[in-house]
Parts: C-alpha cells; sequence; structure tokens
C-alpha cells in the first residue's frame, strides 16, 4: 500500500523500480482507510467501497496483468 504524501514510499518504489526495472508493475495500490478496513468486515475492497481509489487501483493492476500474460 503506497502512500503518496511520504518520502518513504517515494523512495522505495523508486529503489524498487531500479532494481527489478520492467518486471515491476506500473500500478500502485494506493493506502485508504477503506482498504484497511475492508478485511474487518469479512469483504474485499470491491464490495467493501466500490468507489475507493483502491479499487480503482486493483481494477488497473488486473488490467496490467492480463496484458502481461497475454504475450
Amino acid at each position: 500500500m503506497y502512500d503518496g504524501r511520504t518520502k518513504l514510499s517515494q523512495q522505495v518504489v523508486s529503489e524498487v523500480r531500479e532494481h527489478f526495472g520492467d518486471r515491476v508493475f506500473e500500478t500502485v495500490i494506493p493506502r485508504t482507510t477503506k482498504l484497511a478496513e475492508a478485511p474487518s468486515f469479512g469483504k474485499p475492497i470491491m464490495y467493501y467501497d466500490a468507489y475507493s481509489p483502491a479499487t480503482a487501483a486493483y481494477e488497473l493492476l488486473a488490467q496490467e496483468l492480463l496484458k502481461r500474460i497475454q504475450v
């Protein structure tokens, strides 16, 4: 879970991308309160809050994954 407001998150993403290159997905999952709450309610984020930025990010990640495996 990425928090773009912190230098640590930005630095970690930068270092991971530098070390692993194109093996790292472009999509990052943002840290949100709803995402943290969802497991407590026994629901995936898509059912807990369909309009959360984290939900949108997971959908983008799924699309990115599908593009990579359809080579």
